[in-house]
């Protein structure tokens, strides 16, 4: 029964994103090339949101287990919807020509060259002028798209803001040239790098080297992940690496879960509301992903703030409610607590009689506003 439940689920999760194929015509190759898209579920019904958007080299085979990654991470809300771009270069073998590299040199050399500017100077504007896209870029490749995918970093001010390199075939000097290029980073970035215990040696030592000189530029600006997969090779370890990837590049947008309520929140002194209003202001400014304060992540906060007796953080508490759902009565009764727990129930009262008049939300209803204000009219008379 668990397996019928379990293949519903992922036939259920594979309608979540709206596949189609087009092709670009290329002044940089020379040819069209073949691209698969996906969007988002919800692309459709909301025509004011935008979306990250994951560039896929080798998109012929790597685009279906993306697809299927992020949707199941969609679906439980710990991943956000993405538009996926899948490149086709595999029909002709066109990946030898597209990553051509000067053995010299180590930089795209020749088709490898057009192919490098066909992304940034085609394929990229075209996406982003069709498609309600944010400013967060992806691009992932395998072995040989893996490496290069790198060549974007070189730039002064890279292309995209976060690299997922499968196994790669590094070129010449990439193991020096990326590290460099990490320590005098000024802006966010996000790497990802994977190998299989399966793969060979000429793969294996370049990539060890990589991940011992990224360790050593130590940038705090450079999120960075090394994964080593035992028992799998060249091929089988993609299928551990993407979930892998994706909830190192979306962490702070998962929703506050144990893990990080108790290494990261709880061991604060104070500033819990302060850390609440990050995570969300992160999610906007480095991932391009804009949601509301979820309501879940907001009870877990005032419930610490409660346990800490830190009653001056529900003021702060009451601003990112009124910025995130200004209509409900969610800021006005985070007031009306905070003057409950510091001794005022006249105050307390008058919020929660603001709080009655507003929309309810979550737990909030206008029966418990008219409970809190009668108990906190008779702790007023008492006091008297």
């Amino acid at each position: 029964m668990k397996k019928v439940y379990l293949l519903l689920l992922l036939i259920s999760i594979s309608a979540f994103s709206q596949k189609t194929f087009d092709n670009i015509k290329s002044q940089k190759l020379g040819e069209e090339r073949r691209i698969t898209i996906g969007l988002p579920e919800s692309y459709e019904a909301n025509p004011e949101k935008k979306y990250p958007v994951l560039y896929l080299l080798d998109g012929d085979y790597l685009f279906d287990p993306f697809s299927g990654a992020l949707s199941y991470g969609a679906y439980w809300g710990d991943l956000p919807e993405v538009i996926i771009i899948g490149i086709h270069q595999n029909k002709n073998d066109e990946r030898e020509d597209d990553t051509t590299v000067d053995q010299g040199t180590g930089l795209p050399f020749e088709k490898g060259a057009d192919f490098f500017e066909f992304i940034g100077a085609e394929l990229v504007p075209y996406i982003e002028k069709k498609y309600r896209t944010s400013p967060f870029r992806i691009i992932a490749g395998h072995d040989v798209t893996a490496s290069f995918i790198n060549f974007y970093l070189y730039k002064e001010k890279p292309l995209f803001n976060a690299y997922i390199s499968f196994s790669p075939e590094l070129a010449n000097k990439m193991e020096v040239r990326i590290p460099e290029k990490f320590a005098k980073a000024t802006e966010p970035l996000f790497y990802y790098l994977s190998v299989a215990d399966g793969d060979n040696k000429k793969i294996k030592e370049p990539i060890e080297k990589l991940d011992s000189n990224i360790k050593i530029a130590n940038n705090p600006l450079v999120n960075y992940k090394y994964d080593l997969f035992k028992g799998t090779t060249h091929y089988t370890q993609v299928l551990h690496a993407i979930p892998s990837a994706l909830y190192q590049i979306f962490e702070v947008y998962k929703p506050i879960n144990s893990a990080e309520y108790n290494n990261k929140i709880a061991v604060l002194e104070t500033g819990y509301a302060d850390y609440l209003e990050n995570k969300y202001t992160a999610m906007s400014k480095v991932l391009g992903v804009q949601i509301p304060v979820r309501i879940s992540d907001f009870k877990v906060i005032e419930t610490l703030i409660l346990k800490k007796n830190a009653y001056d953080e529900l003021g702060k508490m009451a601003e990112i409610g009124n910025v995130n759902y200004p209509k409900a009565m969610l800021g006005e009764y985070e007031l009306g607590l905070m003057y409950e727990k510091m001794g005022d129930p006249k105050r307390a009262s008058k919020k929660y009689q603001n709080a009655s008049q507003m929309e309810p939300i979550g737990d909030l209803t206008k029966d418990l506003m008219y409970e809190k204000m009668d108990q906190m009219n008779a702790l007023a008379k008492t006091s008297k």
